[in-house]
């Protein structure tokens, strides 16, 4: 490991929502994502990410006890910016909250929270949120303009959205990954800058970790579809193991 370049280690928290998607499609508690979470704390994950979505499509409301019972591992809360959400988070305390965009219709989250444009609604949010000592995250663009909203707002984390990467790194378009790898990294340099811990996730994979993983200021990845489809053919602690290699192999 080079010390110079990378003086922290990267850590890896693992979604476990679409454990939860799988049990939920035919109802019943099999698969348990609790157990999952088990098994990220076996294998040497640093976290459990897992999002409560208004329509309650995964995550369910009584797993998140259970999960922070289940293992010392902190919990990562994804959230949308609604009174009910911050209610549920307040409740349940966990290490910490990130807040995403949601729409009801949409599969997956399809990009950053415009903080810029919802500084009134987030600011109550935040502001709770880091009284009750829960660590705030905000799940942003890598741009200047929501970088800055994020420090007025004061949030200690910002985990950027690494979709269009991952996009552009699908459709073998070298250049623009060559840009987003890019612009990702100079907005992690200005928010380790600024104070601001920068994480990133969204659509990472064996394929496409290793350059955002390699940025140094980066602290942590989350990564959850990818690694509970590969668990379907591996297992999800072989999955988990080979991703962790690739981010060790870079940093």
């Amino acid at each position: 490991m080079n010390q110079t370049l990378h003086p922290r280690p990267l850590r890896l928290g693992v979604n476990i929502d679409h454990v939860a998607t799988i049990r939920n499609a035919r109802g019943g508690d099999h698969p348990d994502p609790v157990r999952a979470a088990e098994i990220v704390a076996s294998v040497g994950g640093d976290g459990i990410t897992a999002h409560l979505r208004e329509d309650r499509r995964h995550i369910r409301d009584e797993d998140l006890a259970r999960i922070q019972q289940a293992t010392n591992l902190p919990l990562n809360l994804e959230m949308a910016a609604t009174r009910e959400m911050l209610a549920i988070a307040l409740r349940h305390k966990p290490h910490a909250a990130c807040i995403v965009p949601e729409k009801r219709e949409e599969r997956t989250t399809e990009g950053g929270l415009d903080a810029a444009g919802l500084d009134n609604t987030l600011a109550p949010i935040v502001e709770e949120l880091r009284g009750a000592g829960i660590r705030v995250s905000l799940f942003i663009e890598a741009n200047e303009r929501q970088l800055d909203a994020a420090l007025r707002l004061g949030a200690p984390v910002v985990e950027f959205h690494t979709g269009e990467y991952a996009h552009a790194f699908l459709d073998g378009d070298r250049d623009k990954v060559e840009r987003e790898v890019r612009r990702i990294a100079d907005m992690a340099a200005l928010a380790a800058k600024n104070g601001i811990e920068p994480h990133a996730g969204h659509g990472l994979t064996f394929e496409n970790v290793q350059p955002i993983a390699a940025i140094p200021q980066i602290a942590e990845l989350n990564i959850g579809h990818y690694l509970i489809g590969e668990a379907v053919f591996v297992g999800l602690e072989n999955a988990i193991r080979r991703m962790r290699e690739l981010m060790d192999e870079v940093r």
